[in-house]
This record gives structure tokens, sequence and C-alpha cells, in this order.
């Protein structure tokens, strides 16, 4: 960990201090000192989200017992002015403190929990801020609970003050998270970077095997980008009985995973390509990035179009990574494309809602979805990473295998991170895989990202000479399209899909299905195996207490099942291409 001198601490005008006297309960104590203050009256703030999380999480709702006191220890007036305000008047004081406590019992990689055991902090959720003034550096000093011993965190230790650390500004701070508790913590050497994972929760991890394959990842993804601009990167992973999900911040990220998977071979490939993920947006999006994510605004959403880079490459990029460091086969990879190529053909919003519109619509869809998600809406991750998989084929055939996506994106990282120090717009990216490409990339925008037309994957793979093919024609099995569950043994529809017999028929989510043509059913895949398409049914229903006979037509399944083939006699062409995509 690096260390700062206390010449820089001079210069803090905020100053954290922070406790934890009930963890068991799930509270954080919080001080916070503010010098140097000039005005009648000031304004702190509490952020309404976690960047890279794209959703209003209102964490002033966990706040509770907001004082503020004085030089000599005399109660300021202090009110709150809107949901995530307070107002102080200052009477006078160049230097106030400020206490409250922060409920923290929400266990996912971007919100805080407390319990006996450990303290992860999600700093968005746990510091407030001077209005205005997020540019102010500020310390952070870390009061451990009892016995615990450890702290793990990406924010600089000021040299000699214990457990106190320093963050330049507000935009690093609340991009550290901090684990406190007796985390088992190992350390390796990747791209001339020191790393630190710390493991909570236990596990049947190898960390000797991690020590060896988690850089093999790091050092692939800084070839792309041809610098690891990090001293020290920390990875801290929860791990749960069953557990999943990363959240990037700068120069560390906070990983879920399930602590009995790691001794399997899926298991431990599945934590690769999790590290490979949020280990690609340290350039992807915490430093390359859309223009509308940074400076951030914590009172609102940031929109924009971009997502689909933005989560949908790095998507693309931690599969294809994990590959090029020889965890997967050609076979393999080429049968997870396929995959995620079924995901988004399979789902009805894909021909409803273009990729960047659900970029733009994450604030209100991606982490809210309903019954009707997967009608309406696309994902941007999964939709996205199949327009990347495309335009690395295009660059590569059109440059007969000399460039590809990876110098698309380190071209945009050396040109707008690096040397204009702000993030691109749309077009922007655009222009620059054209110029890489040396073609236009109209079509793949028009029909692709901003329209809804089925890729047509077949043009691009036929570059690398392979094939799509879809097996599902072969089959004829009759489908409803209805998704049931069983809830208090009751078999209830809990999503009906766009387009299908249950749809068409005007079956509800939320109906009882109680029989079929006369007979009590209690799974519906196995009720309807008999019948064939454009077989008649009827179906007895209950809904909200109301019986119904509710008749519906069969159709043919029309989910398909793509499998991609490499095609034995591809010609020379192909071939560069092919080696050049998959590193063969």
């Amino acid at each position: 960990m690096a260390i700062i001198t206390t010449a820089a601490n001079a210069q803090n005008k905020i100053a954290f201090g922070v406790s934890f006297s009930e963890p068991q309960a799930h509270y954080v104590d919080v001080e916070m000192e503010i010098s140097g203050i000039k005005k009648d009256q000031i304004e702190v703030k509490m952020p309404v989200w976690a960047p890279g999380s794209y959703l209003i999480r209102e964490f002033a709702k966990n706040v509770e017992g907001f004082t503020a006191s004085g030089l000599n220890g005399n109660v300021l007036v202090t009110e709150k002015i809107n949901k995530n305000t307070w107002r102080i008047n200052t009477q006078k004081n160049e230097k106030i403190k400020i206490s409250y406590r922060v409920y923290a019992f929400e266990a996912s990689v971007r919100t805080s929990f407390v319990d006996a055991s450990h303290a992860f902090l999600s700093p968005t959720g746990i510091f407030m801020y001077l209005a205005g003034e997020t540019k102010q550096p500020a310390t952070v000093t870390i009061k451990p609970f009892k016995a615990w011993t450890k702290i793990s965190t990406g924010l600089e230790k000021i040299a000699g003050k214990e457990n106190t650390f320093i963050a330049p500004d507000f935009d690093i701070l609340f991009d550290s998270p901090i684990e406190v508790g007796n985390q088992d913590v190992f350390e390796f050497n990747a791209a001339g970077v020191r790393h630190e994972v710390a493991m909570y929760g236990g596990g049947n991890y190898d960390k000797e095997r991690l020590k060896v394959d988690m850089p093999k990842i790091i050092e692939e993804e800084t070839t792309v980008f041809g610098v690891n601009p990090n001293k020290h990167y920390v990875f801290i992973v929860h791990n749960y009985n069953s557990g999943g999900g990363g959240l990037e911040h700068l120069n560390s990220t906070v990983l879920g995973a399930s602590r009995n998977n790691y001794s399997t071979e899926p298991g431990h490939k599945s934590f690769l390509e999790l590290v490979a993920h949020e280990y690609f947006h340290l350039w992807n999006v915490k430093r390359l990035r859309p223009i509308a994510l940074g400076p951030f605004d914590y009172d609102a959403e940031n929109y924009t179009t971009n997502l689909w880079i933005a989560e949908g490459f790095t998507a693309y990029y931690d599969n294809l990574i994990v590959k090029r460091a020889g965890f997967f086969t050609t076979d393999e990879y080429l049968a997870m494309l396929s995959n995620s190529i079924n995901t988004v053909e399979n789902q009805p919003g894909n021909r409803v809602q273009p990729v960047s519109q659900s970029s733009f619509d994450a604030w209100i869809k991606q982490y809210r979805p309903n019954e009707n998600s997967k009608n309406s809406t696309i994902s941007y991750y999964d939709k996205g990473s199949m327009i990347a998989m495309i335009m690395d084929l295009e660059i590569i055939n059109a440059t007969k295998g000399k460039f590809g996506l990876d110098e698309v994106m380190k071209a945009m990282y050396d040109e707008y991170y690096v040397k204009l120090g702000r993030g691109y717009t749309d077009g922007e990216f655009k222009a620059m895989a054209e110029k890489i490409a040396g073609k236009s990339f109209d079509k793949i925008y028009n029909d692709y990202v901003n329209g809804t037309k089925q890729i047509e994957y077949n043009s691009y793979l036929g570059y690398a000479g392979l094939s799509l093919t879809d097996e599902a024609p072969l089959r004829n099995e009759p489908y409803l399209g209805a998704i049931t569950a069983l809830k208090d043994g009751k078999l209830t529809i809990t999503g009906v899909a766009r387009g299908t017999a249950a749809w068409i028929g005007g079956l509800n989510v939320n109906d009882e299905i109680i029989g079929i043509d006369g007979f009590r059913v209690d799974d519906i895949d196995k009720a309807i195996a008999s019948k064939k398409a454009g077989d008649r049914v009827t179906l007895l229903i209950n809904r909200d207490g109301n019986l119904q006979n509710i008749e519906v037509t069969l159709i043919k399944n029309p989910n398909a099942k793509f499998k991609m083939n490499l095609l034995e006699n591809a010609n020379a062409e192909q071939l560069i291409v092919r080696k050049r995509w998959l590193k063969l």
C-alpha cells in the first residue's frame, strides 16, 4: 500500500472517523469534521446512487441521528431540506463536527453491510460531501471493532497515522470500497502492479492456484491497452453460500462468489470470468468512459446511450480474455458464444428495444425488471457483447488481420483518457472504429445499435470461416409460452412470452393453472408433451378466485438453438481472420 506524507494531510478540510459501536445491529458510526468554514450556512449531501450501478438507491434512507456541533461542543441548528441534503447553521464556527449513523444490512457488491464478523463499506452510502465541493480532499480514519485486525481498500495510507487513509477528492473516495474485519489476505504481482486479494466468508479456494491464474488474466488485459495505470489494486471478495456479481472501481473491485464452487473446474473458471470482467473495467468505464459518466452528478441519474459499450464490450472481453489466457478451448469458447446468441435472440424484447435505448433506460428498467421485461427490453450486457463480436470480426476482416477491436479500445483510451482527459461521445467511438477498420459502420449502428433488426451473424462469422446453424427447426414440439412456478403448491404463471399461444390466448401472470382438457395438471410441459403444434387445448385457471376456461392454440416452439461451427474448408483469408480473432 502506498504511503502518503502528512504534508498532504495538512491541506485537508474534511476528515472522517468511522467506528462500529453496534456491529451486531448493523450500524456504522460516522463523524465528519469540516474545517476552514467561512459561511454562515453549509449543506452536506449523501449520494443517491453508486457509479457503476445505474439505479437511484436513496442511500440517505439509512441515515439516522444526524447532529452537528461547534468548536466548544455547542449543538448547532440543522435542517434536512430534501431527501439527501442537510443544512447546518455554522454560528460563525470555522470548524464543525457532524455525527450520524448508517444502518448497513444489504448484502451486495454495491451496498454496505455490517455484522459482528466484518464491515463492508460502500462509500457512496457512508460518506457525505459538502454541496458543490466534491473536488475537496478527505481523510478517513477507521477504528475497527474489537478483534477486527485488517483493513483492505484501494485508498492510500497516510504515513504515521494508524488506520488513516487519504482521498484526493470525493470521486476517488466514493470509488474506494473498504473491507474491515479478519479477511484472508494474499498478494501477487502482475503487469508490474501489486495486487491484494481480500477473501471474506471462507471457501474452498486454492490461494496458490489463484496466485498463478489471476495474473494470467491481468497480463492479457494489460496487453490490450499497453499500460496498467495502477500501482496497487485490491480485490474484495465476498464468499456466500450462493453468490455472484461484481462492481468495478478505479483501483479495486468487489466480487460476490459462491464459497464452495472454487474446487470444481467450472466454478474456478467462472470466478476467473468474473475477475476478467471487473478488471477490464479498470480501463473500460473507469478511465475510458462515455462522456455522460463523469464528472458525476451524485444527486440524480447520469444518462448515456453507451452502456452497450461500457458494459457490453466488457462482457465480450471477459470470456475472450479467459480463452486467450488458455483456460478455454476453442470449442468451449464457441459454445459460450452460441449460448450468448441464444440468450439475445430468444428474448422477445430484442425486437422491441434498441440496445442504445436499453442503455439510456438502465435507470428505470435494468435493475427493476418485472414480469414483462423479457418481452419489452434487451440487456445492454448481452446485446452489447454480440455487437462487440461482430465489430471485432468486421475490423479484422477489413484490415486482413492487422487490426481488431483491441486496437479500437487502445486508441480510444489513448485519445480520450490519456490525451484529452474526457469521455467520448456516441459519434467519436463510431468514428474511431471506422478509422481503424477503414470502412463505414453505418449498418451496424443503424440496424443493431439504434435499431432492432436481427444481426446477420453468418455474414460476420463467415469472415472467420464459421457458420451458425439453428438446430431448433429439427424439433416440432408444442409450445404454450407460459412460464410457471409452484407457489404454495399451486401451479402459477410467472411470465407470458410475447407472441406465443399463452400471449394470444389471454393467459395472465398470477393465473393458477388447475387443469388442461379436463385433467388436473402440476407440470405444464408434461401436460402438453403429447400434443402437437396447432392443437387447441382448454385450460382451467383460477384468476383472483374466479374459475375460467381459456382456449389456446399451441404453436411450434419459436426459440432458436444456435450452434457455432468451424468450417473445415475455410479459405486463406478466412483462416487469417480466424487466427487473429481466436488467437490460434
